[in-house]
């Protein structure tokens, strides 16, 4: 009797202990692929044995090296990636930093902060795109940054913006995605905000909460339809179906 193969592996990149993989881990793990999170000192250099690489939010800039030195070895970890054609999928912070890799810009307090689920829209680029492209063409997710990219790669693709952030969400040669918004995050995650700090952004917290769980199922959809795409794109690579 043959032996079932290993299922495929995601290295999933923690940069926050409280912004972890949530949903977006719960769905990977349910379509048939493991997790391997790694945090700080034990970040690789290189997605060696990985099928698909997903780098994770945090409340600093993709350079932030004082603050936080592992971010030297997940800049390389990216590159490696893109060199060698493994699924990447950056969120926030992990966006910001494939930008960066990848010859984009990226600035710190850049335009009008984004807190609460915020309208996302896809761009004609994004037609036929892996990842987006099975997603209706607005849809709602959840936002919490105030840094951005502020140029694009070379040949990266433009793929979605928002009222107050033009790249929400782009990819870097056929396997590499970056986005602003977080899939990963429901609106419960809000609860745990400083309501201080959201005011001394503009916002009014229980009012966003409020917004949020009203467009919470079709936040969720969206995010489900984008973590299906990317699981797809990852089995492809690894020669699963």
């Amino acid at each position: 009797m043959t032996p079932n193969p290993p299922a495929p592996s995601v290295l999933v990149v923690v940069n926050d202990p409280d912004s972890g993989p949530g949903r977006v881990g719960d769905r990977l793990a349910e379509l048939g692929l493991a997790l391997t999170p790694v945090a700080g000192d034990d970040v690789p250099e290189h997605p060696v044995g990985h099928a698909g690489v997903l780098l994770l939010g945090g409340g600093f800039m993709p350079d932030a090296d004082q603050r936080a030195p592992w971010l030297p070895r997940e800049r390389r970890l990216a590159e490696a990636a893109l060199a060698g054609g493994v699924p990447l999928l950056g969120v926030c912070l992990g966006g910001q930093l494939l930008a960066l890799v990848a010859g984009g810009e990226v600035a710190a307090d850049h335009g009008r902060p984004e807190r609460g689920l915020v309208g996302i829209r896809r761009r004609p680029e994004s037609a036929g795109d892996p990842l987006l492209g099975p997603l209706p063409g607005t849809f709602p997710a959840l936002e919490n940054h105030r840094d951005a990219v502020t140029s694009l790669p070379p040949g990266a693709v433009h793929l979605a913006e928002s009222d107050d952030c033009p790249v929400q969400a782009f990819r870097v040669g056929e396997r590499a995605w970056g986005l602003q918004f977080h899939p990963e995050a429901g609106a419960g995650r809000m609860r745990r905000w400083d309501p201080a700090r959201v005011a001394a952004d503009g916002y009014d917290l229980p009012a966003l909460l409020a917004a949020a769980e009203r467009d919470e199922p079709a936040a969720a959809m969206a995010a489900r339809a984008l973590t299906d795409a990317f699981a797809g794109v990852v089995r492809r690579h690894a020669g699963v179906g």
